[in-house]
């Protein structure tokens, strides 16, 4: 299938009928749209459910393959539901004795005292000035970030990593003075969502869809802002660079319901105008 680019860039338009030039506030994912700090942590959390699920027993294709399409589907959702997802498959592949089985909570922190492994040292590379703060920042955000705010709109973070750690990883990728609110995962995991948080902001401040925008590499977070009849921007970017295409992300934004997909923000300045119908600038 051919792609829409917008001319001269590498913009995507996936849904021409989209209707820009209305955005007044808009909801940014964390990881993996703005900071890389956490990049890489599918690659535990894979190995982390594949190693539950097995047991005592020895992997099989088809449990990696399994925790691949559970991981792939539920990107952007708060780490404890893929963890209620992950105590249903150890059950499921009734490899672990039923007393053996874990809770949601305790396979959620195994998998956290991996992942906080790697992000320690990344932001400790930061502290010891082996790294900038830009190595671990999508290229370009800070800029679409600004044009953003300098036409008005209001923005928020909202994320499945909990919430003090979002905050505080905010704060080391130097951007947590862009956003009016940062969210993310509660001990009560009925306090918060995406799609609640999207819901209360629209009914909050009386806006229709195209006035919200959400901005996200995971499928839960466009799929919820389409439902609410807003804007979807995908960011497919490849992580380990921080910018560029990563090709399987943007077939799972497309399949979420992208209207428009980057790779990064490089092209900040003329995807903010595409955004707000200045097309002659």
């Amino acid at each position: 299938m051919e792609r829409n680019f917008l001319p001269g860039t590498e913009i995507e338009i996936v849904n021409s009928q989209v209707k820009l030039g209305q955005i007044r506030h808009a909801l940014f994912d964390f990881d993996g749209t703005i900071s890389l700090l956490r990049e890489g942590w599918q690659h535990i959390m894979g190995p982390v459910c594949v190693e539950m699920i097995a047991g005592d027993t020895e992997p099989t294709d088809d449990i990696r393959e399994a925790v691949a399409k559970m991981i792939d589907e539920t990107t952007g959702i708060q780490t404890i539901y893929q963890m209620e997802r992950l105590v249903e498959m150890v059950r499921q592949w009734g490899r672990v004795p039923e007393e053996k089985i874990l809770t949601a909570e305790q396979y959620k922190q195994i998998y956290l005292d991996r992942l906080m492994v790697p992000v320690r040292e990344r932001i400790a590379m930061i502290e010891r000035g082996e790294k900038t703060v830009d190595n671990f920042r999508v290229a370009g955000v800070t800029r679409f970030l600004e044009l953003l705010k300098g036409r008005g709109v209001t923005l928020y973070v909202f994320s499945g990593t909990d919430r003090d750690d979002v905050r505080n990883e905010a704060g080391v990728v130097q951007v947590a003075g862009y956003f009016e609110e940062i969210w993310g995962a509660l001990p009560s995991k009925e306090e918060y969502s995406k799609e609640k948080v999207i819901r209360e902001i629209m009914a909050a401040h009386q806006l229709s869809g195209p006035q919200v925008l959400a901005v996200g590499d995971g499928p839960v977070e466009l799929r919820n802002i389409k439902e609410a009849g807003g804007i979807a921007l995908g960011v497919a970017s490849d992580e380990k660079q921080g910018h560029g295409w990563d090709m399987h992300k943007r077939q799972r934004l497309i399949r979420a319901g992208a209207d428009i997909l980057v790779p990064d923000f490089r092209e900040a300045d003329t995807l903010t105008r595409f955004l707000f119908n200045e097309r002659s600038c």
